[in-house]
């Protein structure tokens, strides 16, 4: 078993004006039903308003704290902007207490800014990058992650995501500069089926051990083959290789596939 030793956290309590009550779903959608399986208790949390925006424009704004978010795998920094707002960022590698920050075009080129893609130079490590203006950081934003800004062409950039896919993204989408901090949360071993519990993620059975009628592998004498043609999913999907992409819009704008 092993665990993060939280050396770089520096505020034990969360901002009170930016927190939120997080209801559980336990996996369900918005008709009861489990859309997600296997989700469900786990210790209780609130929700960090995080400014995945970064729409405080030309502002000047100090870290104030690095705190712990129990909804990500990612550190969030306390920032006090000079005109007296407080909000919460995504903490990229190497930026400290005391440290400035900006967003905008005016922003220098600096671990911790945002700027459009347009402004940051080619070749930079970038985090939590729009897909569309003004909606905010959807791409890369869990810990350790970082993508490379490639190349720009016209009115858009290509962008090589952690996953190895290569990406045009308009070049008005704003993205921070730098690497998502706390990278050693991908060598964490739970070492227990307790912690993952505490997680809200409970128990899989494995397909295998399942009777007929409940899993597309289960039955049979001893241990039994999957047989063809292939693994299934339990509504006898195939498991392996199969596609799963619906919005063939944004085929466009994928230049290089991750595999």
């Amino acid at each position: 078993m092993t665990g993060a030793t939280f050396e770089e956290i520096t505020k034990k309590k969360p901002e009170k004006s930016l927190l939120m009550p997080l209801k559980r779903k336990a996996g369900r959608s918005n008709q009861g039903r489990i859309s997600v399986r296997h989700r469900g208790g786990g210790a209780k949390r609130m929700l960090r308003i995080i400014d995945f925006k970064r729409d405080k424009l030309g502002i000047r704004g100090e870290v104030a704290a690095v705190e712990y978010d129990p909804n990500r795998s990612a550190r969030i920094a306390l920032i006090n902007y000079v005109d007296g707002e407080k909000r919460y960022i995504l903490v990229p590698l190497g930026l400290k207490v005391g440290d400035a920050v900006m967003a905008g075009e005016k922003a220098e080129i600096k671990v911790g800014n945002a700027l459009p893609l347009r402004l940051i130079p080619t070749g930079t490590a970038i985090h939590n990058i729009e897909l569309h203006r003004g909606k905010g950081g959807q791409l890369v934003r869990s810990a350790g992650t970082s993508a490379q800004l490639m190349a720009k062409e016209d009115s858009y950039a290509l962008v090589r995501m952690p996953s190895g896919e290569i990406r045009r993204i308009h070049i008005g989408c704003s993205a921070t500069i730098g690497q998502v901090g706390n990278v050693d949360h991908q060598h964490i071993k739970l070492g227990k089926a307790g912690r993952k519990r505490h997680l809200g993620r409970r128990p899989s059975v494995r397909g295998s051990a399942m009777n007929p009628r409940d899993h597309p592998h289960g039955g049979g004498e001893g241990k039994a083959p999957v047989g063809l043609p292939g693994p299934k999913t339990p509504w006898g999907k195939p498991a392996m290789g199969y596609r799963t992409r619906r919005r063939k819009v944004t085929d466009s704008m994928i230049v290089k596939r991750r595999k």
